[in-house]
């Protein structure tokens, strides 16, 4: 398996002891899975990088943990299907593993599952529950951990509500109803 072919895991941010091949290798077994038949790039960046991108690409100064670019389709259904991209904050998936008790390479896998689903078309605006349901089975499935609002009623609310984390913002507005949309 080589990156041109399957795809490429890039860090533009160094990360001790995570593996750029078992990245990969779950990329592809995502890519299967949904059936998706384009190259899936994943860079993991900075906080201060997705902040930038997001910005730019969706309107939003601020950073976030994922985000998602769909390939650009050509006219011609011939041509071989060209790369979709998912960025991930290396800053915001750290802060999550610690928060959540699991291991850095685990959130990595975690946010890049739902990069993938939602360049393979699942949106969770306004799907009403479709996506979701759709992750909580393929992390049961590649042996992830729970989703956000599994983790909440299995160790409750105030768990994950310790300083001012990602998590906690998104259990809170969850609960609120007034969750913000994230890629």
């Amino acid at each position: 398996m080589t990156g041109a072919r399957h795809g490429l895991v890039t860090f533009g941010k160094r990360i001790v002891g995570l593996n750029a091949l078992a990245i990969e290798r779950f990329v592809l077994r995502v890519r299967r899975l949904l059936r998706m038949r384009e190259r899936v790039n994943v860079l993991v960046t900075s906080s201060a990088e997705t902040r930038s991108l997001n910005r730019r690409f969706r309107g939003f100064d601020k950073p976030t943990d994922v985000l998602s670019f769909p390939a650009l389709r050509m006219g011609n259904s011939l041509l071989k299907p060209m790369a979709s991209d998912v960025v991930i904050s290396a800053d915001i998936a750290r802060e999550n593993a610690i928060c959540l008790g699991h291991s850095l390479e685990g959130e990595i896998k975690i946010l890049v599952l739902h990069g993938m689903l939602h360049l393979a078309g699942f949106d969770h605006e306004g799907d009403a529950g479709e996506m979701a349901s759709k992750e909580i089975r393929l992390r049961r499935q590649l042996r992830l951990e729970p989703a956000l609002l599994e983790r909440t009623e299995a160790h409750g609310e105030k768990f994950f509500r310790r300083g001012k984390s990602p998590v906690g913002r998104k259990i809170g507005a969850a609960r609120r109803g007034t969750q913000r949309r994230r890629p």
